[in-house]
């Protein structure tokens, strides 16, 4: 659905060089602290900005080349987008029907009743996380074969997050053909939601594991200073000094615990190789 080799995207103080693929039926995150780069993959991908080399195709063309009924496959939620406030959600199913002959008008309305979504109140009283749901619900109300959402849970509370994400996993259920790119700085959110992730910090991409893996092989070793250097360094993906001793990243949970006995190993999350790879001495 998406392949992006080497895609260069420069600005004044900032340069995007990364490469990444997302194939049929596949939930890829894109996570990242703020501003490494997330936003301008996803525009480039959608053609919303000019790249400076490398090769960016969706269903195999430059997206900037795709034709109307090709560009009405893709479902997109960008987080600086919506609709006007004057408008309430009867009338955008109204625009959506107009505008895409794939747009699912029952599914649609039937979404908005399970999200407390009213169909004829001005969108400039919905809450935030009102607009956030609406967003996402017109980028996969039009059976897209490919979405593209952009921190579509930024800024939202707990509850909010949730159903959006429940939102996601429902039409998932129903339609896994699907291929789906979803960017997020708040990584825990896409743990039990996407098959793999790619990590992006300064513009490029630093790892990209399946999310299987991430939770059941990496750990987050604690130990003191003395027993610091017993530690086999070759399996340290990257160390932080603390107060109490070290934090060390592994990707090799397994030989630490049968080989260390008393090491404090605990689970490593999303979270945990955001904090320990974008810093540490290693």
């Amino acid at each position: 659905m998406i392949e992006i080799a080497d895609l260069v995207k420069k600005y004044k103080d900032f340069e995007l060089n990364v490469s990444l693929s997302i194939p049929e039926g596949r939930i890829s995150g894109l996570i990242g602290k703020n501003g490494a780069g997330k936003s301008t993959t996803i525009k480039a991908i959608l053609g919303l900005i000019r790249k400076d080399g490398g090769s960016v195709k969706v269903f195999g063309k430059d997206p900037r080349k795709l034709t109307g009924e090709e560009k009405q496959k893709i479902g997109v939620a960008l987080a600086e987008s919506g609709f006007s406030g004057y408008l309430n959600a009867d009338v955008v199913a109204k625009i959506l029907k107009n505008m895409y002959a794939r747009f699912d008008e029952a599914l649609f309305r039937k979404r908005c009743d399970e999200f407390r979504l009213p169909l004829n109140k001005p969108i400039r009283e919905f809450s935030t996380g009102m607009k956030a749901k609406l967003r996402v619900l017109t980028a996969l109300s039009v059976n897209a074969e490919l979405l593209v959402l952009d921190e579509p849970t930024a800024g939202l509370d707990v509850e909010a997050r949730n159903e959006i994400l429940d939102m996601l996993r429902k039409y998932m259920e129903e339609r896994p053909e699907t291929s789906v790119l979803i960017s997020s700085h708040i990584s825990s959110d896409l743990e039990n939601l996407c098959d793999d992730v790619y990590l992006i910090d300064g513009g490029k991409l630093i790892l990209h594991e399946d999310t299987d893996v991430i939770l059941s092989q990496y750990a987050v070793l604690k130990c003191d200073e003395e027993t610091y250097p017993m530690l086999d360094q070759n399996y340290l993906l990257k160390t932080v000094k603390e107060k109490f001793g070290y934090r060390c990243l592994t990707k090799e949970k397994q030989f630490f615990q049968e080989n260390y006995p008393g090491l404090v190993i605990e689970r490593a999350g999303i979270d945990d190789l955001i904090l320990m790879l974008t810093g540490g001495k290693k």
